[in-house]
């Protein structure tokens, strides 16, 4: 990175696990085509030594896989820059001009803490209305304060990250992105899903990971212990059992499953390191304000 230019400098975590190197270089590919920024990259392999890189691609090996929350967070050390950018190896980059308009959006408001873009499938008519990060779902192009992300490409100023203490190492997947969000509006900023920008990704069924209820079910326990005061930890808890085990009903392994993880949830230690305060009283009402109270 020059010294003397006037680009907006991003740092940017690649995480993998180095069993998608297709989908690796493709994403490496479109990242390093991106116009009008300084970047300073790192690929983080989770358990697989990252060789074979691009030019001014650097590589961080974790001998053992650590989870995705963790395996971002390792990644943040190592690269410089004003913003960070979070990039799953299987999402790739559709317009060049993206991480520049990004860093555009932040300086004309700056009370924007993190920004998501359009999740899409280019090779798919219509995209999965999980990746629309609101209750209202009525269409993916419509941008939104939001109080959850989609992890898979996220943009955010670094001086936030640091505020908000990073990702939730812990968690190993499911649910990080929701705590990140409410620790970004603990900061007093707010998180926007940007429904005019666009990341590719292609379309893959989440339930394909073995632990998939039983690490939900767990994480929204630590979600809550983690962060909610009571009785909105309860509330938020008691909430979501009710919702999920109406929406399985007709599958009683995964209500099993489910339900083995709620009962880890409340025996286990949330925390992947030393506590952090839970969120601020002001926080649960402005969220409450700004139409997503944090109890469902």
């Amino acid at each position: 990175m020059g010294e003397t230019s006037r680009q907006p400098s991003i740092g940017v975590v690649v995480l993998t696990m180095g069993n998608r190197p297709d989908e690796l270089q493709r994403a490496l590919s479109t990242l390093m085509s991106q116009d009008a920024v300084d970047l300073d990259v790192v690929v983080v392999g989770n358990g697989w030594d990252p060789i074979g890189l691009p030019s001014g691609v650097r590589g961080l090996f974790l001998e053992e896989n650590i989870g995705i929350p963790a395996g971002r967070n390792a990644g943040v050390p190592n690269v410089s820059g004003e913003f960070l950018c979070f990039l799953d190896d299987d999402s790739w980059f559709l317009d060049a001009g993206f991480l520049a308009d990004a860093v555009s959006r932040f300086r004309r408001h700056p009370q924007m803490g993190m920004l998501q873009p359009r999740i899409t499938d280019p090779a798919n008519e219509t995209d999965p209305r999980r990746w629309i990060p609101r209750l209202n779902k009525r269409t993916a192009e419509e941008s939104s304060r939001v109080f959850h992300v989609g992890e898979t490409c996220l943009v955010m100023a670094r001086a936030t990250f640091e505020a908000t203490g990073g990702w939730a190492g812990g968690f190993w997947y499911a649910h990080e992105g929701i705590e990140l969000a409410w620790r970004v509006w603990d900061t007093g900023h707010h998180v926007w899903y940007a429904g005019d920008m666009r990341i590719g990704h292609p379309v893959v069924d989440p339930r394909r990971h073995e632990e998939f209820y039983r690490l939900n079910a767990r994480n929204r326990v630590w979600l809550a212990r983690r962060n909610l005061h009571w009785p909105f930890s309860w509330i938020y808890v008691s909430s979501w059992v009710l919702i999920d085990c109406v929406r399985l009903r007709r599958e009683p392994a995964s209500v099993r499953q489910y339900l083995s993880g709620w009962k880890a949830g409340w025996q286990g230690n949330p925390w992947y390191s030393a506590p952090r305060p839970k969120l601020k009283w002001r926080t649960h009402l402005r969220m409450a304000l700004a139409g997503r109270p944090p109890i469902v």
